[in-house]
């Protein structure tokens, strides 16, 4: 890269950390610094992985492994998230992995994309990212629901309900409040925002119509992906007999 640009690059990344830590910590909100924090991190990890894939992405062995590493700190982050504890992890394991491997599966199977590497690594680590969120938002949802109302859970079960239908609204609630991003990015696209994905495949040389046809496969992945993801999740969930613990 280009020493100049470099610089440039550099600095405007600092203004943009500077005004978000003034205006946060002018407005007295906890952990203010966190999004520098963030910005730093994400900066090393993308220098790192750009590093790392530059030597591996026609590798199929080698883009599988990073695919597991992402699944791997995806469960380990949105459990940290929701409150950790082996349950947490168990259900939030299953629910990404399920949710990101059926809606690949589709992917390639229907042939919508070609299953090479490339390909994979794209739509599998968007897939994945996207699932993560989708899991942490619906288990916190539905726990703070849960917490916040458990008069009325408990007065269900009382009443000969089981766990699980104590709780079914809750739920359903839960799921929708976690969808609400994804369905909006979705229904916007090209009129508010150009996503990344779209913008990376023409900066790669694809022609805008064939960047267009990725980007479409990949909104639809993501909200199958946060379908199953979050339905998944409130199931496993949902069979509460105590009180839990608000994230």
């Amino acid at each position: 890269m280009d020493p100049a640009r470099l610089t440039a690059t550099l600095l405007g990344i600092v203004a943009l950390c500077a005004v978000a830590a003034a205006v946060l910590g002018a407005a007295r909100i906890p952990q203010w610094w966190t999004p520098t924090t963030a910005v730093i991190r994400a900066a090393v990890q993308l220098a790192v992985i750009s590093l790392i894939l530059s030597g591996v992405i026609t590798n199929a062995g080698w883009v599988a492994l990073a695919l597991l590493v992402m699944l791997g700190v995806a469960i380990a982050t949105s459990s940290r998230r929701i409150g950790w504890s082996a349950r947490h992890l168990a259900v939030v394991a299953v629910a990404i992995v399920s949710g990101a491997s059926a809606t690949l599966l589709v992917v390639f199977l229907s042939g919508a994309l070609a299953p090479t590497p490339r390909y994979l690594l794209a739509i599998g680590g968007i897939v994945i990212g996207n699932t993560m969120a989708i899991t942490t938002l619906t288990a916190r949802r539905f726990l703070q629901a849960v917490d916040e109302q458990w008069d009325q859970v408990e007065g269900w079960l009382a009443l000969g309900a089981g766990p699980v239908d104590a709780t079914r609204d809750l739920a359903r609630s839960a799921v929708h409040s976690a969808l609400v991003p994804s369905i909006d990015q979705t229904r916007t696209t090209g009129l508010v925002t150009l996503p990344g994905a779209f913008v990376g495949a023409v900066f790669g040389g694809l022609s805008p119509l064939e960047a267009g046809r990725f980007q479409v496969v990949v909104l639809a992945g993501i909200l199958a992906a946060g379908a199953l993801t979050a339905v998944l999740t409130v199931r496993l969930l949902g069979a509460v007999t105590q009180r839990p613990v608000s994230p």
